[in-house]
C-alpha cells in the first residue's frame, strides 16, 4: 500500500487550505451569529448567507463534489484514498463540507442514487444536489425501536398500483429541517413475511409529498443544528410513484450497507480533521497561557497529552487510509472490518483530543467563543451515528472468530468433565 498523496491531490490540498485560511477559518463567527440572529428574529431554520456566498468560490475553485468517484455526472469526483486528506481538512470546521457540496447526508445521498436510482430520477433530484441547489435527507432510524439493527425499521412502505403509500415515523433525520431540503431517501418495510434482510426497501420521496409532517427538532447537547436539523418526520398515507423505489423491493438493507460504507469513512475522515483542529487550538492556548509563574506548555502532564494526541491521530489517520485505499481496490464488501474499526475509533479518538483541548482551555473551552464545545457534541453523536460503536465492535469481533473457525474444528478439543 503507498498512501503518499500524488501531485495532483498535494495541489488540491493547497489550494483547499488556502480555500479555509482565506475564507471559512475568518467566517465561523459570522456563521454562528447568523444562526443567532435568525433564532431571535424567530427561525433559526433559514440558510446562512455566508455558506450560500461561499459555495460560488468553492466551485470556481474547483473544489466541488470531490467525494463522488466513478460518476459522469460529477467527473471531478476523487477516489477514495485521495479524498481521505481533503475531507479530513474540510472536517476542521463543522460547516466546512457544505461549503464544497461534500456534506453528509448528500454525499451519502447522491451516491445512493449515481448506485441505485432510474436515470429519470437521477435527473430530478441528483443533478440539482450536484449542482448545489438543494439539500436532502435519509430517514432510518425511527423512536419505537432499537434502530441499531436496520431490519427493526416498522415504517411501511405498501404498494397501491402505480403508487407506494408510506406509513410511520421517523427521528434523527438529519437535514429535514433545512428550507433547502427537497427529498428524502426512507428505509421502511414493504415485506414482513420475507426472509430478514429481504423485508426492507427504499424509495425516493420529494420533502413536500402530502402527508409528511415534520414534528420536530432533536437537539444534540442542546445544539439543534440548525438550520440543518435532526427532525423528527411522520408520514401518514404518504404517496409516491412506483418508480421511486430503489433497486426493487426487499433490497433496502443491501441499499443501506453500499451506502454507509462510504458514509462512515467520510465521517472518519472528518473526525481526524477535528482532532487536528483541537490539538492545533490546545497547543496554541498552553503556550499563549501562564500559570504558577510560566507557560502552561511547560508544565510535564501536558507534553503527555500531547503526544498521546499526535500519536493516535497519526495511528487513526493510517488504519482510515488503509480502508479507503481497500474501498478502491477491492471494495466495501472486502474492507468491512476496516470500515466498522475507524468507525469505533476515530471518533473516540477526536472526542478524547477535543476534551485535552477544551481542558487546556479552561472555562473557555464549553463557552461558545472556542468551537471546542461544539466539535465535541458532534464526535460524541458520531459514536451512535451510522451505527454504534457496539455494533461495529460486533462486526470486528465475528469477522476475526471467522478467521479462526476452521482452525478450530480442525483441533481436536480435550473432553472435560462436565462437557
Amino acid at each position: 500500500m503507498n498512501f503518499d498523496y500524488s501531485d495532483k491531490v498535494k495541489s488540491m490540498q493547497t489550494r483547499l487550505l488556502a480555500f479555509m485560511e482565506e475564507h471559512i477559518y475568518p467566517n465561523e463567527d459570522r456563521f454562528h451569529r447568523e444562526i443567532a440572529e435568525n433564532r431571535a428574529k424567530g427561525n433559526a431554520w433559514i440558510p446562512t448567507a455566508i455558506v450560500e456566498e461561499l459555495k460560488p468560490k468553492a466551485r470556481e475553485a474547483g473544489l466541488w463534489n470531490l467525494f463522488l468517484p466513478h460518476s459522469k455526472r460529477a467527473p471531478e469526483g476523487l477516489s477514495n484514498l485521495e479524498y481521505a486528506p481533503l475531507c479530513e481538512i474540510m472536517g476542521r470546521v463543522p460547516f466546512g463540507a457544505e461549503v464544497f457540496n461534500c456534506s453528509a447526508p448528500d454525499t451519502g445521498n447522491m451516491e445512493t442514487l449515481e448506485r441505485y436510482a432510474s436515470e429519470e430520477v437521477k435527473d430530478t433530484w441528483l443533478e440539482p444536489l450536484l449542482r448545489g441547489e438543494i439539500r436532502s435527507a435519509f430517514l432510518m432510524t425511527e423512536p419505537e425501536v432499537a434502530s441499531s439493527d436496520a431490519t427493526n425499521v416498522q415504517l411501511r412502505i405498501e404498494r397501491d398500483g402505480d403508487e407506494y403509500v408510506l406509513n410511520g415515523r421517523k427521528w434523527w433525520s438529519s437535514g429535514a429541517g433545512d428550507p433547502r431540503c427537497g427529498v428524502y431517501i426512507v428505509m421502511g418495510k414493504t415485506d414482513p413475511e420475507a426472509a430478514r434482510h429481504s423485508q426492507q426497501s427504499m424509495i425516493v420521496v420529494p420533502s413536500n409529498t402530502k402527508g409528511i409532517e415534520v414534528l420536530r427538532p432533536l437537539t444534540v447537547f442542546g445544539y439543534d443544528d440548525a438550520p440543518h436539523g435532526h427532525m423528527e418526520v411522520k408520514l401518514t398515507n404518504v404517496r409516491v410513484p412506483a418508480s421511486n423505489m430503489l433497486l426493487g423491493e426487499g433490497r433496502g438493507f443491501e441499499i443501506a450497507q453500499g451506502r454507509l460504507g462510504p458514509g462512515r469513512i467520510h465521517h472518519c475522515m472528518r473526525s481526524i480533521g477535528a482532532a487536528e483542529r483541537a490539538l492545533e487550538l490546545m497547543c496554541k492556548r498552553l503556550n499563549e497561557r501562564v500559570a504558577f509563574g510560566k507557560p502552561i506548555s511547560a508544565q510535564s502532564v501536558w507534553h503527555e497529552r500531547i503526544a498521546d494526541a499526535r500519536i493516535k491521530i497519526e495511528q487513526t489517520r493510517l488504519l482510515t487510509l488503509k480502508a479507503a485505499y481497500m474501498m478502491d481496490t477491492v471494495g466495501n464488501k472486502v474492507a468491512k472490518s476496516e470500515i466498522a474499526m475507524i468507525k469505533v475509533i476515530a471518533p473516540n479518538i477526536a472526542c478524547e483530543i477535543i476534551d485535552m483541548a477544551i481542558q487546556a482551555h479552561g472555562a473557555a473551552g464549553v463557552s461558545g467563543d472556542f468551537p471546542l464545545a461544539y466539535s465535541y457534541a458532534n464526535q460524541r453523536t458520531l459514536r451512535l451515528a451510522d451505527g454504534p460503536d457496539e455494533v461495529h465492535r460486533v462486526a470486528v469481533a465475528k469477522l476475526e472468530l471467522a478467521k479462526h473457525a476452521v482452525l478450530s474444528r480442525d483441533v481436536e478439543m480435550p473432553v472435560t468433565r462436565g462437557s
